[in-house]
């Protein structure tokens, strides 16, 4: 570990810490902040120190704090200050490589820090190892660079000649496919690679890893090292991660997805044919590998054939649940043996020496083979009662997710006595946080929740049907498309739709045929997510209309002015939501009460909160299936903004407001 830095205030012994950083940090929200621009925002400061009481103790603390508070200045302070006390950099762990910039950026959060407080703030990014090229990928891929002489492939050559840590974010217009074949991939075997210890990754790891004050590293990659930590340790490896002293989640409703996934097995049935195809083609191959070649081509094909017809259709999902029978295990145990058997003649292949396929290719195929069998092991073991499995909507690959994942973070995170928070603006009903403990498994918390600073009360106006009316689904959905028309042409465009699926999308863009709308509308099936936010930022007329724009977007001003809620969020068929649902159940619980209604309302909490991103914004929310008197209104209500006005949705169509 390199020298540690100088503390930020003086105290003579360790118990004054806590002390001294409550002083520390009011003397810099109400003192030094101010005297940059700042506001002094009372919701903010409090914060602060909550997470401060929260990391000194070693804590496990929820901070949900509203849109506008500035939780991110209020967690670094702590962050950096108990650093610099315990010795070891806390980590901050981000949704999206997006947030990740955005904090320790050239202009980001903690650069603006720097500068106000003038100190040198050693942070340092921990990004997903796939947005770095890999060395030997790029070897055996010079030739696609070189087939065609165009100005894109000559860009690439020098960067790949020039650049030190390969990484994609200096060259952001590489397209998917070029990078998906230079890029790294988890399922390369790096044991046998000539560069192995000098790679472009390993290069990445050696710049994060002495950092003194802050690793800021997505989601993904603090599971990847939490989940393999004690297993490297043990073998005498490197973790992903350095040790520390704190984790702190930033929009920390998003963890349960990528914790799952990082402790989960993938089988991409691509992937199988690739490795399929190659052993076929290789030249003077012996018998016994071409024949297994052969038969795990059917084995695959069966089992993917069997697996697709026990998905449970639902579109609205990207993770398809499935209702597994005996046929499906059965085609899984032949699908593991032929595995097993192709990864023995593979090993045989290696002792002979083959020609047609390098050695770091073989390595890279064992390792597949080796994944897609822990898989299809943990699948079949139990009848797969110990797991959660899914079909991916978008690639067809077979996900197997372990079932405990509560009890794997208790054991791996929470039982470690470090300070873990959880920060979001969305991660409680009306301050009531025992949805998100009991998905985490968390039994004893401290928790702190403010409201946005915002003026709520005279930003925002919230419609809903009258009682007497019902939701367009019951009065008829061409009645529900003219509501919805109406509502889009009385504010001129300038809105966002929200809905349930892209089906319903469809749907609408099917309703919207009969009208001559002035203004361009954006369909979330027509084109790049990124792309269509963009277009709906610059032209402030346009409306957007899609399924996943409840959260993760940031569109200030005019161009937004109106959410249409065409759909409450209740949650899908999703395999990780049913696991909640099971467990309610087993509880005694009602599964809708306690699983589908708060899931609902924290959803439908991050869609409004996509109107107002400024104190100047204005607008309005109009919600377009019936709320009072349904079983759910408390959990809707208490998910609008708070101080919002309400009115009636006919108030706004007949202009009445």
């Amino acid at each position: 570990m390199s020298e540690r830095l100088k503390a930020l205030f003086h105290y003579d012994k360790k118990e004054e810490f806590p002390v001294k950083l409550a002083e520390w940090i009011g003397e810099v929200f109400y003192d030094i902040l101010p005297e940059h621009g700042y506001e002094v925002r009372e919701e903010q400061i409090f914060t602060a120190f909550q997470l401060a009481d929260a990391v000194c103790n070693k804590k496990v603390h929820l901070a949900e704090a509203g849109l506008g508070t500035g939780k991110t200045f209020a967690y670094l302070l702590t962050a950096i200050a108990y650093a610099r006390f315990s010795g070891k950099p806390v980590v901050i762990a981000c949704a999206s490589t997006a947030l990740q910039e955005q904090l320790a950026g050239p202009k980001g959060d903690i650069q603006t820090l720097s500068d106000i407080l003038g100190l040198e703030i050693d942070a340092r990014m921990a990004k997903d190892p796939r947005q770095y090229i890999c060395d030997a990928r790029v070897d055996e891929s010079r030739g696609l660079f070189t087939e065609k002489s165009n100005a894109m492939s000559n860009e690439i050559n020098q960067w790949l000649a020039k650049t030190n840590r390969g990484e994609r974010s200096e060259m952001p217009l590489v397209p998917d496919r070029v990078w998906k074949q230079i890029g790294w991939d988890e399922s390369m075997s790096c044991d046998m690679c000539s560069s192995r210890g000098f790679c472009k990754l390993v290069k990445a790891r050696e710049h994060y890893r002495p950092a003194r004050d802050l690793i800021i590293a997505d989601h993904e990659v603090f599971f990847d090292d939490l989940w393999t930590r004690d297993e490297q340790i043990d073998g005498g490896k490197s973790p992903i991660l350095p040790s520390y002293s704190a984790v702190i989640f930033d929009e920390g409703h998003k963890v349960m997805l990528p914790a799952a996934m990082r402790a989960g097995k993938q089988i991409i049935k691509e992937d199988i044919d690739n490795i399929i195809l190659s052993l076929e083609e290789i030249q003077g191959a012996r018998d016994s590998l071409i024949s297994i070649a052969v038969d795990l081509e059917q084995t695959s094909s069966d089992f993917f054939i069997k697996l697709n017809r026990c998905v449970i259709a639902d579109e609205p999902s990207d993770r398809l649940a499935l209702r597994v029978d005996d046929k499906l295990f059965k085609a899984a145990d032949t699908f593991y043996k032929d595995l097993d058997r192709l990864l023995f003649e593979i090993q045989v292949e290696q002792e002979l020496y083959t020609e047609s396929l390098p050695a770091s290719l073989l390595h890279t195929y064992e390792t597949q083979i080796e994944r897609s069998m822990m898989a299809l092991d943990r699948f079949c073991r139990n009848k797969s009662r110990d797991v959660i499995t899914w079909v991916d909507q978008m690639d067809g690959s077979f996900w197997v997710v372990p079932r405990e994942l509560s009890k794997m973070l208790d054991i791996h995170l929470f039982q470690k006595g470090l300070p873990v928070v959880f920060t979001s603006a969305t991660l409680s009903n009306e301050g009531d946080f025992s949805y998100f403990t009991r998905t985490l498994g968390l039994k004893k918390t401290s928790c702190s929740t403010v409201e946005s600073p915002f003026d709520i009360e005279e930003q925002v106006v919230v419609h809903l049907p009258q009682p007497s009316s019902n939701s367009h689904e019951d009065i008829g959905f061409s009645l529900g498309i003219e509501g919805l028309v109406s509502l889009l042409k009385l504010n001129g465009g300038g809105a966002l739709v929200l809905t349930s699926s892209l089906d319903e999308v469809r749907k609408i863009r099917k309703g919207f045929k009969d009208y001559q709308l002035p203004f361009e509308v954006l369909w979330e099936d027509k084109g790049e997510r990124g792309y269509l936010v963009r277009k709906f930022r610059e032209e402030v007329s346009s409306v957007l209309i899609g399924t996943s724009f409840w959260e993760g977007i940031d569109i200030p001003g005019e161009a937004l002015s109106l959410v249409v809620v065409w759909q409450l969020p209740f949650p899908s068929l999703d395999p990780l939501i049913e696991v909640q649902r099971e467990e309610a159940k087993k509880e005694g619980l009602d599964p809708k009460v306690t699983v589908d209604y708060p899931e609902m309302g924290l959803k439908l909490k991050q869609g409004c909160g996509r109107l107002i991103r400024t104190k100047d914004d204005r607008g309005a929310i109009v919600i377009m299936e019936s709320i009072i008197g349904e079983p759910w209104e408390e959990v809707v209500m208490g998910a609008l903004p708070p101080g919002a006005k309400i009115r009636a949705v006919e108030d706004r169509l007949s202009n009445r407001e």
